[in-house]
């Protein structure tokens, strides 16, 4: 798992070159943006299990199937396991938001799942789906101006949006 700073470093470094004034200014605008990071982090996490439950909620209301018996979430045991499972995605979502980089979502959690999901005969396109309503839940959370550090929230609201859009990527 590497951070925006190590990256960047990590990069320059094998390409022996220095790190470049638009790297630099990328960074600075990435610590001055700090506090509205922790903000969206902290009201992701803070309601991560409403996000989770709302979006398996309404997955489950457009697709009645999965909960009917024979479906994938039939059985308690099953429905806990996709709940588990949006919840692990969640956090890692977070963690890249924290981090400012996908690295840590993708070689801890979203490596691999396509091809476990394809083996249980899971269905990935309804795990998309889930993640795209966790997405909209959690990008409505993150940007509620209430209580938050003021300013402009779109490029960090787009971050947001890209790492659920690659978990969902990865798994459909």
């Amino acid at each position: 798992m590497l951070d925006a700073f190590t990256k960047v470093v990590s990069q320059a470094d094998t390409r022996g070159a220095y790190i470049s004034d638009s790297q630099i200014d990328a960074l600075k605008a990435m610590v001055a943006d700090g506090n509205k990071r922790m903000d969206a982090v902290n009201r992701i996490t803070g309601n991560a299990s409403t996000i989770v439950a709302n979006a398996a909620r309404a997955l489950f209301d457009e697709q009645p199937q999965l909960i009917a018996p024979g479906g994938n979430a039939y059985t308690n045991r099953r429905m806990a396991a996709c709940l588990r499972d949006m919840e692990i995605i969640l956090r890692y979502v977070t963690y890249s938001v924290f981090t400012g980089d996908a690295s840590v979502l993708n070689d801890r959690c979203l490596n691999g799942l396509r091809e476990t999901y394809l083996a249980l005969g899971v269905p990935g396109g309804s795990v998309a789906t889930g993640v795209q309503k966790m997405k909209e839940a959690a990008l409505a959370i993150a940007n509620d101006t209430n209580g938050i550090t003021r300013g402009d929230c779109s490029s960090l609201m787009a971050e947001i949006s890209s790492y659920f859009d690659q978990a969902a990527a990865a798994v459909s």
